[in-house]
């Protein structure tokens, strides 16, 4: 019998009327059960973490800091456990589920550490105008009070870990949504802050179905904060929804990689395939096209061809490259896109081949812009060669996106490089290298259809603070 999972709630482990049951992406098997919530449920949820603000903000930082040390040993601890349900319930290869938990951990660990170092300022006002000499300010921050944190089901630990711990570290409390598919991960995260101590009420989990309270949470009056990772179309509503209130949000991308003639090919080739394929194409900073100088082109995409060869394909028990997809839905939609551009003229390099969710790697040599894999995200293992005859062409395509989360740019010239990194509308490019995430404590953000605001720790921490400033004369 499959294990029911609860909430944890106001210190407690709480159960509602209504149950989900998670099925494992790969096999079809019954993971658990957890709790559909209902608007009473999210009620408790927001009236408990707003009582328990006055308490959690009154402390110091060092106290603070030392629960989250607590919960990220937990999470140390627990990493293989809890990666182990991770990989079944996302299908994500074991050793990157367990590699998932442990960079959680090292972000909490890392948020406490930076900050106890965030300092307030005192200014002076003769810094302006003669007459405010005698006048001081000290400018400290304060929380914004309760955030809500909604995590997604590619990294559904990873990105949940990113936005809790810097809002309980700025004095927040938190109301956490782990998604339905993922979800049981996202409790196995809430016991690890439940073991480490943290006071009731200061940090809480929502697990439900989207259209039962999915706008409920986002519209409920006690919630301060927004942070969001997942789809463009969601966070364009979550930002209607919140109206005045702060948010942040980490959407989708159409990452692209720009490949110039004096590139490194085989670098390139290597970092454009572990960019695009990882965990199967499912991922905001995933390589998701390469704009090619027409001259290379040819042999760039041999030398992708003979690396995607190479991946596995399997279950991720197997830590195969290549997994399932997260369900039918998605499968259908990247086969959709594969069978446009080849409808419209692409040459595919492998013969398609799917089974069930599980999509197996597909190269698209000469897309055009006329084609809808040049511009939309498959979230999918499925990347497209678009040849171009110049930088400018290929800075023009790459801007022309809704998106603008990331780019790479390959090339020996670091001049030319660092110039078309300055031209490109994203949020981050590497330069030589593929798109990702991390570091995390670098900022990360989005621009256009890709986000609002920037995160990274001590960018997670400012953003999810507001700044106080009390101002006073001194005898002249």
């Amino acid at each position: 019998m499959t294990e029911h999972y609860l909430n944890y709630v106001n210190g407690e482990w709480r159960d509602s009327a209504d149950a989900i049951e998670i099925f494992e992406p790969a096999t079809g098997k019954s993971l658990g059960t957890v709790p559909a919530m209902s608007h009473e449920d999210v009620d408790y949820v927001m009236d408990s973490a707003k009582k328990a603000l006055p308490a959690w903000r009154a402390l110091s930082y060092v106290e603070r800091a030392a629960y989250l040390q607590k919960a990220a040993d937990i999470l140390y601890r627990d990493a293989e456990k809890i990666g182990s349900t991770l990989s079944k319930e996302i299908a994500k290869g074991l050793k990157s589920s367990i590699g998932e938990v442990t960079r959680t951990a090292e972000i909490v660990e890392y948020t406490a550490k930076v900050g106890v170092t965030l300092d307030g300022e005192v200014m002076e006002g003769g810094n302006f105008e003669a007459a405010s000499k005698n006048k001081l300010a000290v400018v400290r921050r304060e929380p914004v009070g309760l955030v809500l944190a909604i995590s997604p089901f590619n990294y559904p630990v990873n990105l949940a870990g990113s936005k809790i711990a810097p809002a309980l570290m700025g004095g927040n409390v938190v109301a956490f949504k782990p998604p339905t598919q993922g979800a049981i991960s996202g409790l196995l995260l809430a016991k690890a802050f439940a073991e480490a101590g943290l006071p009731a009420g200061v940090f809480n989990t929502i697990t439900g179905r989207g259209r039962v309270i999915g706008d409920y949470i986002v519209e409920h009056p006690a919630v301060n904060f927004i942070n969001f990772t997942g789809s463009s179309a969601v966070g364009k509503n979550i930002g209607k929804l919140a109206g005045m209130r702060p948010i942040m949000l980490e959407l989708g991308g159409k990452d692209a990689a720009i490949v110039l003639e004096d590139a490194d090919l085989d670098l390139t080739a290597k970092n454009i395939v572990a960019g695009a394929f990882g965990y199967s194409g499912q991922r905001c900073t995933a390589v998701k096209r390469v704009l090619v100088m027409d001259s290379v082109a040819d042999e760039l995409v041999e030398k992708v061809t003979a690396l995607v060869k190479d991946l596995t394909v399997g279950m991720p028990e197997e830590d195969a490259d290549i997994t399932p997809l997260i369900d039918t839905k998605s499968a259908d939609y990247v086969q959709g896109l594969i069978e446009e551009a080849a409808e419209k003229g692409a040459k595919p390099l492998f013969d398609f081949k799917r089974e069930g969710n599980l999509i197996y790697p597909m190269v698209m040599d000469q897309v055009t812009t006329d084609m809808r894999l040049a511009w939309e995200e498959p979230f999918g293992p499925v990347l497209p060669f678009i040849r171009v005859k110049s930088a400018d062409e290929a800075v023009k395509i790459a801007n022309e996106s809704e998106y603008g989360l990331q780019s790479s740019v390959f090339s020996r010239n670091f001049e030319k490089a660092f110039a078309i990194a300055g031209k490109l509308e994203v949020g981050t490019v590497h330069i030589n290298n593929k798109t990702q995430r991390g570091p995390d404590n670098f900022p990360f953000l989005g621009v256009k259809s890709s986000g609002a605001g920037v995160q990274g720790v001590k960018y997670s921490i400012q953003a999810m603070t507001r700044v106080k400033s009390v101002v006073f004369n001194i005898e002249g």
